[in-house]
């Protein structure tokens, strides 16, 4: 069964690199993007909630831990899985990413291991 996987990145070299390499690692996967988490909201009310959000804390406007903040408030959205993946590498990030967040990644990664870990969470 094919999982949607929604990708919110200011930065568009990693939306590309991890939409063409989930979707080509794997069939399973039908990758969206978009590149602001007020974007993000933007794509939740108009379209099917998705099965995992890759989610950059670090962008301008609605940072990601805000956004993350506003998906889990909203009763339709709570049990999306979340996994972050940013370049901020500092301690606060990882404890309050890996606390929040069903998973925690630091950029840059190797797109197997990102598909690992969405794997994992979703049981693939």
């Amino acid at each position: 069964m094919v999982k949607t996987v929604l990708v919110v990145d200011d930065d568009p070299g990693v939306i590309h690199t991890v939409k063409y390499g989930l979707e080509g690692l794997s069939e399973n996967y039908n990758v969206f993007s978009v590149d602001s988490g007020e974007k993000c909201l933007d794509f939740l009310e108009k379209n099917n909630p998705p099965d995992i959000i890759v989610l950059d804390i670090m962008m301008p406007g609605m940072t990601g831990w805000e956004t993350h903040r506003k998906i889990k408030k909203n009763l339709s959205w709570k049990d999306i899985p979340i996994i972050f993946l940013t370049a901020r590498t500092d301690s606060t990030a990882k404890k309050a990413g890996g606390f929040l967040g069903d998973e925690f990644i630091e950029k840059p990664c190797k797109i197997t291991d990102l598909k690992q870990k969405i794997d994992k969470i979703l049981k693939i």
